[in-house]
């Protein structure tokens, strides 16, 4: 019985090792196939939307780029996946797709028991609601008795219920699996609500047929931290990933822009220096298993946080969305990234 049980434990094991092993070469598999799959929404405006040619554009596709940048040191070589909020895990969980960068919520259920990893947050956002002016609502707490469209597999389906059941407000949802199939439902007029993140909701009504009929109501009713998600078992992608995201929060900080960063690496600041690989001696880069001028190729691709978040919802967009939270936190926002040393 000893030797059987021996002989169980040791399959066991070296089951765990072949999976540990073959799940740790996110890296190696990317750089042979020659680029990052990366998955994405495929209709948010500001976030992730191909345009008329297939191109993707947006705040979650920034980062898919800077990805690329930071292992390829050119920013093309993504290639997008485009998935409903009911895909996006299978995809990631299956090898479908690299990396997840599409406006996901971070909690403790898709962190622990789903096989993922998140990690950083990049967007700080929140549920809210959005409605007809014509309904005169000034507040959720008057919504009792609404239809509410809603997308299913989503925290903002969660979180509506909770909401509702904890205000003893009574509704209908109207649920739907893709966003465009949500989008259409209010648009024509079969819900009287539309409830998602607020950043969400704030795009989705510039695509409305007469945006200016509809306000979005004051409440936030959750905390959606946004970011980008791998899977388990690859710690060095998982680094990869994290700390291309803080080089854009940390090149805001130090000033350094996609104008500009050529310029910078002249600088006499040491930690300036180091982050964009001049600095003699220094393995930042290639202990992430990247070359040194990993945060160089990201900000010269992309630009840093701030140029991305303005461009694509921020004052440079339509959005006009305001930083808030997402401001650095030392601009009165809450945007903080791990020094480079």
């Amino acid at each position: 019985m000893k030797k059987i049980a021996l002989s169980v434990f040791l399959g066991a094991a070296a089951l765990a090792y072949t999976a540990s092993g073959a799940s740790a070469s996110t890296l190696s598999d990317v750089k042979a196939k020659g680029f990052v799959q990366c998955g994405v929404n495929s209709a948010l405006l500001g976030f992730s939307q191909p345009d008329a040619s297939g191109n993707y554009a947006g705040f979650d596709v920034d980062l898919c780029k800077a990805v690329a940048a930071a292992v390829f040191g050119d920013v093309t070589k993504v290639k997008y996946t485009p998935l409903s909020a009911k895909d996006r895990f299978t995809a990631l969980q299956s090898g479908e797709i690299d990396l997840l960068s599409r406006n996901t919520t971070w909690t403790i259920n898709r962190d622990t028991a789903l096989g993922l990893n998140f990690r950083p947050v990049t967007y700080y956002d929140g549920q809210g609601f959005m409605v007809r002016k014509e309904l005169n609502v000034k507040s959720a707490l008057e919504l009792s008795g609404a239809a509410v469209c809603v997308q299913s597999g989503t925290t903002t389906e969660l979180n509506l219920a909770d909401y509702f059941k904890t205000n003893n407000l009574q509704y209908n949802p109207v649920v739907f699996d893709k966003l465009e199939e949500v989008n259409a439902a209010y648009d024509s007029g079969r819900c009287d609500v539309y409830t998602t993140d607020q950043s969400g909701l704030y795009a989705l009504r510039l695509t409305l047929k007469n945006p200016d009929d509809n306000v979005v109501l004051p409440e936030i009713i959750s905390k959606e931290p946004l970011g980008p998600a791998v899977r388990q078992g690859d710690d060095q992608w998982f680094d990869i990933v994290s700390w291309t995201a803080y080089a854009l929060i940390n090149a805001e900080e130090f000033g350094i822009t996609q104008k500009n960063v050529d310029e910078m690496k002249n600088s006499a600041n040491p930690d300036i220096k180091r982050f964009l690989g001049v600095e003699q001696g220094s393995t930042i880069g290639t202990d992430l298993g990247l070359t040194n001028d990993w945060a160089y190729n990201i900000i010269k691709g992309v630009g840093n946080y701030g140029e991305v978040f303005d461009r694509n919802i921020g004052a440079g967009s339509p959005l006009k969305i305001q930083r808030g939270l997402n401001a650095l936190w030392n601009k009165g926002g809450i945007q903080y990234a791990p020094p480079v040393r």
